[in-house]
């Protein structure tokens, strides 16, 4: 498993499900945030990455994984992609 260093990881970032509704965001440092509608912070939590998987540990204990694949984060039978900044 990764550590959390100084430098950015490229999955960094917001990926979101294809119709909006579930907005993932990585965070630096190992933290993560999901939204879930209009529910903000609904799931918080570290996540770590090794190679294209990541480990998720939420902050109640719940557990689940996931894998980029060209350019896709498929988690916990979702599909989301990478939102672009504009």
């Amino acid at each position: 498993m990764t550590k959390p260093s100084s430098e950015q990881h490229p999955y960094v970032g917001m990926w979101v499900t294809q119709d909006g509704y579930i907005r993932h965001e990585l965070l630096p440092g190992g933290r993560y945030d999901e939204a879930r509608g209009k529910r903000k912070s609904a799931y918080r939590g570290r996540y770590t990455i090794k190679g294209n998987h990541i480990d998720y540990v939420d902050d109640t204990g719940f557990t689940a994984d996931g894998d980029f694949r060209d350019g896709v984060l498929y988690h916990a039978g979702m599909v989301l992609y990478r939102e672009e900044t504009r």
